[in-house]
């Protein structure tokens, strides 16, 4: 609580600083390398509101998908580093795209300014209603019996779905079949029909198909059970351990932001997500605030990059 308070306050002094009166003096491009209406869109058009409100420019969201988000990953590396142009993104382009795809626009190490992990949310174990698996020990029961049978749907192959399922099954030593779709709304629609049997869904997505009965929650793949369905178990009290992962989403930057603007800018971010009604709107669909520093960003960035090129080399996955 003494952190949220301190990081407030500092937010409040730079942003009346005098000294940065001058950015933003035009409007502010938030490129999402996404399709509209995913949960990245979702929080860059919230998060524009309020930085909108708060630095009195205009904030205007730009989706530029393709690619697992590299398109619009490159385009940001490309774009002038004057704090006009800001990445909003989820994992993918990060740390997973890198792996699947030989010939990268960008370097996500060297050619971003990482500004900080703005929220995350662990994924869910679905199942559809009329699943007869109840449980994790169910799944795994099936996995056992017939290899390589159990369907489990993905948003498309290197997606965090895709690759919560690989890590699923190289912990439990079991494998399925993953069918991957172009993105996650086809996935879900095939799996409320009962047409694939699992899947690893982002808890934002399917949040409103579990309290309505469509889908069964088996596990929450977080360290911690979810606020959203505290009945439901973590993986690893299921018995599946080594398995936590989080769906998260970033901010980054041209590299080469001069410092006083990369400095507002993150008060900036700070404030907006720690702002109540903005808080309130992202943890009631199941993200957590993360709100950390740079230097936060940049050590955590390196420690996912290695994970999931070994989960990704384990399990001889590609982008096609």
């Amino acid at each position: 609580m003494k952190t949220w308070f301190c990081s407030l306050a500092a937010g409040a002094l730079l942003l009346a600083s005098p000294a940065w009166a001058a950015w933003p003096e035009k409007p502010v491009t938030l490129l999402v390398p996404f399709p509209p209406g995913g949960s990245t869109d979702s929080l860059a058009r919230t998060l524009g509101a309020k930085l909108q409100e708060t630095l009195g420019q205009t904030f205007i969201v730009d989706n530029k998908p393709g690619a697992t988000g590299t398109i619009g990953a490159g385009q940001v590396k490309r774009a002038a580093p004057d704090g006009y142009t800001v990445l909003v993104s989820s994992l993918g382009p990060f740390v997973i795209a890198p792996h699947l795809i030989k010939a990268m626009p960008y370097d996500p190490a060297r050619d971003f300014d990482l500004l900080m992990v703005a929220v995350q949310a662990p994924n869910v174990l679905v199942v559809p209603a009329v699943s007869p698996h109840k449980s994790v020990a169910d799944v795994l029961a099936a996995l056992k019996k017939d290899p390589g049978k159990m369907s489990f749907a993905s948003s498309g192959n290197g997606s965090s779905d895709h690759l919560t399922a690989e890590l699923f099954w190289q912990q439990t030593n079991t494998s399925g079949l993953h069918i991957p779709y172009k993105g996650g709304a086809p996935a879900i629609s095939d799996l409320l029909g009962a047409q694939v049997d699992a899947s690893f869904q982002n808890i934002n997505a399917v949040i409103s198909q579990i309290q309505a009965g469509k889908l069964r929650a088996l596990a929450v793949t977080g360290d911690k059970r979810s606020t959203l369905l505290p009945q439901v178990p973590t993986l690893s009290e299921a018995g599946v351990k080594n398995a936590d992962v989080y769906s998260w989403q970033a901010v980054a930057a041209p590299k080469g932001l001069p410092a006083d603007v990369r400095t507002k800018l993150h008060a900036a971010l700070v404030s907006a997500l720690n702002d109540p009604v903005v808080n309130k709107k992202l943890t009631d669909v199941g993200f957590e605030v993360i709100a950390n520093t740079p230097e936060q960003f940049t050590k955590f960035q390196a420690a996912e990059f290695a994970r999931w090129k070994k989960v990704i080399d384990t399990g001889h996955i590609t982008a096609d």
